[in-house]
């Protein structure tokens, strides 16, 4: 089959979409990944076909940080989401039997969907479904109390991400010739991330599933470079410290911030530039690009990164102690797991950062047998799991020990 991938956003929002594509060419099928031009490397170091998904992620964040008026923050979310409704357009209409949809553009892609007669299945990587069981990710202000108050808030988080598209998704559908009221969506969903990490509440529709991660395919002969490689041998195993697509234009502040914390911790770290452009300040800290995070994190003491999901998910497949700095959106929710799960101490919010708060957290985190224990506990039951193998038997293409 020919599988259309869509996704949008940054990085993390790609990266384990390689993973879920290679399990899907391993079985015989054609993988095309509808992302930013930014990935277009990313995606076709793994073997992919990319298409084009217009717009700039990064561009849209650091806009929304020098907009003058909420007014024109939304126009530049406007323009955003109506570039995806034409990228997915051009995406689906370009070829495929089936697409495969991350949840930001899942409406967008059920239009392009049903006005070209190709099924679309949800691939979410962040619960996306309200429940009573807990507040979905990115719940605004206080939630009140117990389930009914869980269920209300997840209910606002749902209808907020709806209006996003609200608007490009009617004109995408006035484009394609389609009434202007989309059918009920009944195909099956699938979240990736693990039941270990956060079980399927029971009061989800009976089509959504937890699969378990898909975890990101490493591009075709990567090697580590020597400089890195040579840093890791030359000490005890250093912290990870990065935070993703989080602070553009940061970058010098938060690197001075992130040497006094770690010379205050007496550690060695590895710093992931990121959007934020971390640098390397002193000896005992090594400035990288964009690593493959399986293969750097198992060989650190701990990781300290924003908290996003696909951060999040490979310090946990890692077994090493986490420090979460959650900055916003799903980053908070995914942070306070880590702490519920006994994996990272207290979350440090991003606002509260600063060299002496990060350097005694980083302490607490290295100094606890505890979370090196339940972490490495938990990375054992995760390994266990084949979340892009209960994808493919989910849609019909596949068995679970598929590859």
């Amino acid at each position: 089959m020919r599988i259309l991938i869509v996704t949008a956003g940054s990085r993390g929002d790609v990266a384990p979409f390689t993973g879920l594509g290679r399990r899907l060419a391993d079985a015989g099928h054609h993988v095309a990944v509808a992302a930013h031009a930014s990935f277009a490397a990313l995606i076709g170091g793994c073997g992919f076909e990319h298409r084009l998904m217009p717009g700039d992620p990064e561009a849209l964040l650091r806009g929304w940080h020098r907009a003058a008026s909420p007014e024109e923050a939304r126009a530049l979310t406007r323009a955003y989401a109506d570039g995806l409704g034409d990228g997915v357009a051009d995406a689906v209409a370009g070829g495929t039997d089936l697409v495969l949809s991350a949840a930001g553009p899942a409406p967008l892609s059920r239009a392009a969907g049903e006005a070209f007669g190709v099924p679309v299945f949800g691939t979410y990587l962040v619960p996306a479904f309200a429940t009573r069981e807990f507040a979905l990710p990115n719940a605004r202000g206080a939630v009140a109390p117990g389930p009914e108050g869980n269920l209300a808030a997840g209910r606002s988080v749902v209808g907020r991400a709806e209006g996003v598209f609200a608007g490009a998704v009617t004109r995408l559908r006035a484009r394609l010739g389609l009434p202007a009221e989309a059918p009920e969506d009944t195909r099956p969903v699938f979240q990736g991330f693990s039941p270990l990490v956060l079980p399927r509440p029971a009061d989800w529709p009976s089509r959504v599933e937890v699969s378990g991660y898909w975890w990101p395919a490493r591009p075709q002969g990567w090697q580590p470079p020597a400089e890195l490689a040579d840093f890791l041998q030359s000490g005890p195993p250093p912290v990870f410290i990065g935070f993703g697509s989080m602070a553009p234009g940061q970058g010098e502040r938060l690197s001075e911030l992130v040497a006094r914390a770690v010379k205050r911790a007496g550690v060695r770290a590895v710093v992931q530039a990121g959007w934020a452009e971390l640098g390397g300040w002193g000896p005992d800290i090594l400035a990288i690009g964009d690593v493959p995070h399986d293969w750097l994190f198992p060989r650190t003491a701990a990781v300290v990164h924003h908290a996003g999901a696909g951060t999040t998910a490979a310090g946990l497949r890692a077994g090493v102690p986490a420090l979460p700095v959650p900055v916003m959106a799903d980053q908070p929710f995914w942070a306070t797991r880590l702490h519920q799960l006994g994996v990272a101490p207290k979350p440090l919010p991003f606002q509260d950062l600063t060299a002496e708060a990060l350097g005694v957290s980083l302490t607490e985190c290295l100094s606890g047998p505890d979370l090196r224990r339940r972490a490495a506990e938990l990375a054992h039951g995760i390994a266990a799991e084949d979340g892009a193998g209960a994808v493919l038997a989910g849609i019909g293409i596949g068995s679970a020990d598929a590859g």
